[in-house]
């Protein structure tokens, strides 16, 4: 199977500090990720100045009197601050990747020549921004958070009628954390049966497992938020993972993707040693002589494996011994 793509959603938890943003890079790296991915928007064109925070945000924050706007408006990065951290990306062998959640920063992105342009499950119902991004004929990978079937179909016709030839949908859980009574990981497979595309997960659970269970039914590609510190001020930083859990994660993907295997049902190198030992074959029960006839009352299963099949049972019982047996002794033929 094509190794599992798994990227380090950064987002905003660099805090607005380009010396976090690289360490965190660097951690990812690190882990093992492919892609290490951030947040590009203006808060201008983002959210109006009255619009509130979500009630995650002011859980992992505290209610205070900041709304949205001022939250993100910190948390912007620049045009020179993006190339800085695409070339140290670069350096330390993963991708660099990053959500365009406005019109202008597509734009940047493209200045940029990203490889990949990845659609936030908030602009799913965006019709110029979903236009905006296929006109960019990049691979896309599309997140659904909050969506229906019936949307992703929309944004999905969308992309191909302009230009979109590489998709990746994403099943995802807008809540952070994500109750685990909300994951609904199956919903994965129905999308790709449904749509004929790859399919991935983005997750905002605690913890790892649910990444790794969604690789085991499927997954060619892994999105999971990660941090310096959870203790950390900022609205991502409680449901993301430490550099320890992510490099754990990481490990553990790996591990299920080679267990996968090729799905043909056949002795591995490592058992076939084993086969022998653990099987039975057909032994004298009783001492036999030659001519005698073989019979439940002569004959029994025993290890090893080595003899005659216990599955050639009915062709020996009633044949004659051509010669003489001993208590446990293997049958010949």
């Amino acid at each position: 199977m094509n190794k599992v793509f798994i990227i380090a959603e950064a987002g905003v938890n660099h805090n607005g500090s380009i010396e976090l943003a690289k360490k965190l890079i660097g951690k990812g790296a690190e882990a093992g990720v492919d892609a290490v991915k951030f947040q590009s928007f203006k808060a201008s064109k983002l959210v109006t100045v009255k619009a509130k925070k979500a009630d995650y945000q002011i859980a992992n924050i505290g209610s205070n009197d900041e709304n949205q706007f001022d939250m993100i408006k910190k948390l912007e990065l620049d045009y020179d601050k993006h190339q800085e951290l695409m070339d140290y990306a670069n350096s330390k062998g993963v991708m660099f990747l990053s959500s365009a959640f406005d019109l202008e920063s597509i734009d940047l992105l493209v200045d940029l020549d990203l490889s990949v342009f990845k659609i936030p499950s908030g602009e799913i119902t965006n019709l110029p921004y979903l236009r905006k991004t296929a006109q960019t004929k990049k691979p896309i990978i599309l997140s659904t958070g909050m969506a229906t079937l019936g949307e992703i179909e929309a944004a999905l016709e969308v992309l191909k009628d302009n230009g979109t030839t590489d998709v990746t949908v994403l099943h995802c859980n807008t809540e952070y954390p994500t109750p685990m009574s909300d994951v609904n990981l199956t919903a994965m497979n129905t999308m790709k049966d449904a749509f004929k595309v790859k399919v991935g997960y983005s997750d905002h659970t605690l913890g790892i497992e649910i990444p790794i269970a969604a690789v085991a039914l499927g997954a060619v590609m892994i999105e999971k938020h990660f941090t310096l510190d959870k203790t950390m001020e900022g609205p991502d930083h409680k449901a993301s993972l430490e550099p320890d859990e992510l490099k754990k994660m990481v490990k553990s993907i790996r591990n299920i993707e080679v267990a996968l295997g090729t799905g043909v049902k056949i002795p591995t190198e490592s058992e076939r040693k084993n086969k022998p030992i653990a099987r039975k074959s057909i032994v004298a029960k009783a001492p036999v002589r030659t001519g005698e006839t073989f019979s439940e009352e002569n004959l029994e299963i025993k290890r090893p494996g080595t003899g005659i099949s216990p599955m050639l049972w009915d062709e020996i019982i009633g044949s004659k011994a051509t010669r003489d047996y001993q208590e446990d002794e293997l049958i010949e033929k």
